[in-house]
């Protein structure tokens, strides 16, 4: 080894040196830096007149003092940069107060896709004031589908029925408010076809597989860790000092905690979201909009 680092003086500077590089670039660059990650599926029940379907999720905004309408406005014009047909967002409008709301109608209203906007509730919106969420999604032209399903059809109205794509969602699960069994009935009184879940804990993709009758599941909750060390996992979702002493994503995002799953035979993604919990800090997690190409068998 060269003699220069054997220097113990000289060998704490370069560690500090790099500590404080880590830092600054996990303060100052990554929250910045939103990734467009583009995911290709093959859907088993999905009609050939959806073949080449374009959906863009975005998740977890938590709209604060950091997270605020101008950003989400550059947000807004990434996602409308990709062409969708729908854009869908899986929960966690705001983080920890409702004070912010009034700044998510005018830039989610801007949102641009063929199909419209679909969204659920996460756990920090029933943390808040859920009702105060909706009216706020309300006014940005996005249908709510928390335990409920809106269907997009396509193709002839005449003597072949149109084909069906079944956008569904469940509220919170981490606060009870799933119902998973309403989401059911109103599928078995719907025509056949696709079926894709939005569920803000993807660890309910235990669950909605099970039932077998969706093909994809999109999730958010996660953050996919935000902060991710080499060896140890993502330790940030526990308060500074004790973050050090888990590594663990937050209860219901432990075992899908980031990216795509195979659950049985459904599809699952775990998006990585755009805004941050107690600190604009992330590390080897940079924020994600997710762009999905879906293809009929």
């Amino acid at each position: 080894m060269n003699a220069y680092w054997t220097r113990p003086r000289n060998l704490l500077g370069a560690v500090l040196g790099t500590l404080v590089g880590v830092l600054a670039y996990g303060r100052y660059v990554e929250p910045y830096w939103v990734a467009v990650e583009r995911i290709s599926l093959t859907l088993p029940r999905l009609a050939p007149a959806f073949d080449g379907y374009r959906v863009v999720q975005i998740s977890d905004l938590h709209l604060d003092g950091w997270m605020t309408p101008e950003r989400l406005e550059r947000i807004t014009d990434i996602v409308n940069e990709q062409e969708p047909d729908l854009v869908v967002i899986t929960g966690d409008f705001v983080s920890s107060s409702t004070d912010y709301l009034s700044g998510l109608p005018k830039p989610l209203g801007r949102l641009q896709a063929r199909d419209g906007k679909v969204a659920v509730l996460g756990n920090h919106d029933h943390l808040n004031d859920a009702d105060a969420v909706r009216r706020a999604i309300s006014a940005a032209g996005i249908v709510d589908v928390s335990n409920a399903i809106h269907t997009l059809r396509r193709g002839s109205t005449g003597a072949t029925a149109p084909a069906a794509l079944h956008l569904c969602g469940v509220d919170c699960v981490m606060d009870g408010y799933d119902r998973l069994d309403e989401v059911l009935d109103a599928l078995d009184d719907a025509e056949p076809g696709c079926a894709v879940l939005l569920a803000h804990e993807p660890d309910f993709a235990d669950e909605s597989a099970a039932t077998g009758r969706f093909d994809l599941q999109l999730s958010g909750h996660s953050h996919g860790g935000q902060v991710r060390l080499p060896f140890l996992g993502c330790p940030f979702f526990l308060p500074p000092l004790s973050f050090l002493l888990s590594t663990r994503t937050p209860p219901l995002a432990r075992k899908y905690q980031s990216g795509y799953y195979k659950v049985g035979k459904m599809h699952q993604y775990t998006n990585r979201g755009l805004g941050v919990m107690y600190a604009p800090f992330r590390l080897n997690c940079r924020p994600e909009i997710t762009v999905f190409t879906l293809h009929s068998p």
